[in-house]
């Protein structure tokens, strides 16, 4: 188990979670709902639910907006979503997963489509880049639980695979089948984690120049911005005198 890594895999903008609150938990309240749909409304007995249910909390997301999500489902209203992926090329070539919830996969399709083509990338067909991915599960901490040592620890002890730690936190990695026994273990030790998700690790990056990574930076946030978008992974890394420089 290697205890850090230079690699950033959790492909989004610093700050992405800076987004208007609303959006975010229109985003949340969906997975929960479609959890709750998937399997049964509680969340000590569906690991999904759980697991969204946990990173609504991480984001402060009001119970009663959490309750909301899990009636839905359980009385049957609401839209029925279906999970979508996309895969593409990004600004030098980068390989790009997005991951969607939508009623609309007309719509949603066209909105992934036209991000693309509007920053330099191009959208692929099913299988296009997910080849160069591992599907993993991945556990987020901030870097204020503990130092590198407390959280490889905890991180070993709890049956994870893989500990990258940086100022910006920990990101434990964990077999797909294994993300729920790990999250709970580590919950035990470490508390309560910023999210714990099913990921798309890559397994090699593509370092961007400050050209390529602007292009690509515009990509990830018009993706983000639409309300049928759960997630987006890349394989890129953007070296840190390059992010000073966007901003």
């Amino acid at each position: 188990m290697a205890g850090h890594s230079k690699f950033k895999n959790i492909m989004h903008r610093k700050g992405a979670q800076d987004k208007k609150r609303s959006a975010m938990f229109s985003k949340l309240s969906r997975e929960i709902t479609v959890a709750a749909k998937m399997g049964m409304a509680d969340p000590d007995m569906n690991p999904r639910l759980r697991l969204a249910v946990n990173a609504a909390k991480a984001q402060s997301m009001p119970k009663d907006n959490i309750q909301r999500a899990i009636d839905k489902a359980t009385k049957g209203e609401g839209e029925n979503y279906e999970e979508v992926r996309y895969e593409g090329y990004g600004p030098g070539g980068v390989a790009i997963i997005v991951e969607a919830l939508t009623d609309n996969r007309n719509r949603t399709a066209t909105n992934v489509r036209t991000a693309f083509s509007k920053n330099g990338g191009n959208l692929g067909a099913s299988g296009a880049v997910s080849h160069g991915f591992d599907r993993m599960g991945l556990i987020e901490y901030p870097a204020a639980v503990g130092d590198e040592e407390k959280v490889l620890e905890a991180a070993i002890e709890a049956g994870a695979e893989d500990v990258e730690s940086s100022a910006d936190g920990h990101a434990i990695w964990t077999a797909m089948d294994a993300l729920h026994e790990v999250s709970k273990a580590l919950e035990e030790t470490l508390g309560a984690a910023d999210s714990a998700k099913l990921a798309w690790r890559p397994q090699t990056t593509v370092e961007l120049d400050e050209t390529n990574a602007g292009t690509l930076l515009k990509l990830v946030d018009m993706l983000d911005d639409d309300d049928d978008v759960q997630t987006v992974w890349g394989n890129y890394e953007v070296p840190d005198e390059v992010m000073e420089k966007l901003g």
